[in-house]
């Protein structure tokens, strides 16, 4: 962008996402630490309402985080199929609870709040599953500290608009986002920034989304993700129809000459032969009938009397 000052011009892109409805999301105050931790797994490149019910989801459907943690990643994803990356979500959801549960023990991480914020931060980035968008909203939403959460919907389009450069987008980090954003300004500004990620990760090529960007950069044309064109299929040339002949049965080729020539001489020759058998052979001698012999009862039926 033309301007230096970068205070000027994320106060310019706040006033843009005002402008074109996006409101504030404050975090529950009255959410544990452990739990903003959690809700994080949910919230990260997805909108807050659908991870709001995922969350819900999870904790009615489980009996407790014990048996969230024991169960598979695939039947995770069936619950948190409301995010945009369900399988991604429920990895990461799954990782967390692992890690506290082998460091602590329980599901409790309220003494943190306890802590200097800087050794509590470390602690999050270590542990296994954790991202910088979740160690940034553990801190802004539970421990009170000055983060913005930053996950790759945002990043993505502060590359669009060249806030951020390559560098900086492969290690995940916007430079001087908390010293231009002001701290009683930060859960707003972060809240509005994270849902035009949260539309960018939905659909790139929202003409919305458009709109906003390069409202934001007007030089940012160029950058705009682009549709793939699709690959013309090639033409194919119709297969000509087979003309059956006049002797031919449906579904049948019909035979050429020399094959019907060659079944008759077969047949009058398989003839022949069967009439020469026959002539071979000895007619069978008819058998005459045995004849009936009389009963006993017969011939003394037939005497004369004495």
């Amino acid at each position: 962008m033309a301007s230096t000052n970068r205070s000027a011009q994320f106060a310019r892109i706040a006033k843009i996402l005002k402008k074109h409805n996006y409101e504030v999301v404050k975090p529950d105050p009255l959410r544990p630490v452990f739990e903003h931790l959690l809700f994080a797994c949910c919230l990260e490149n997805a909108h807050y309402e659908p991870a709001e019910e995922t969350y819900a989801a999870l904790k009615h459907t489980f009996f407790d985080f014990n048996e969230i943690r024991v169960t598979s990643i695939s039947e995770l994803s069936e619950v948190m199929a409301a995010l945009p990356d369900p399988r991604a979500a429920a990895n990461r959801f799954k990782r967390v609870l692992q890690a506290v549960f082998e460091s602590t023990y329980c599901f409790d991480l309220e003494e943190c709040r306890k802590k200097n914020l800087g050794p509590t931060v470390k602690w999050l980035q270590k542990l296994d599953g954790s991202t910088p968008f979740m160690v940034a909203y553990v801190v802004q939403s539970a421990l009170g500290g000055h983060a913005i959460p930053v996950d790759s919907g945002v990043l993505g389009v502060l590359h669009i608009v060249e806030l951020i450069n390559d560098k900086d987008l492969e290690a995940v980090t916007v430079p001087g986002l908390e010293r231009a954003v002001a701290k009683s300004k930060g859960i707003e500004f972060g809240a509005m920034l994270h849902q035009l990620g949260a539309d960018f990760v939905a659909n790139p090529y929202s003409p919305t989304v458009r709109e906003i960007l390069l409202e934001i950069n007007p030089e940012c044309k160029g950058r705009l993700p682009k549709r793939r064109a699709r690959k013309k299929e090639k033409e194919t040339p119709a297969a000509e129809p087979v003309k059956a002949g006049p002797s031919s049965s449906k579904g049948k080729k019909a035979p050429k000459a020399g094959e019907m020539k060659a079944d008759e001489g077969k047949k009058a020759s398989d003839e022949k032969k069967a009439d020469s058998d026959a002539k071979k052979k000895p007619a069978a001698s008819k058998k005459k009938a045995p004849a009936k012999g009389k009963t006993t009862s017969e011939g003394l039926s037939k005497r004369k009397p004495r």
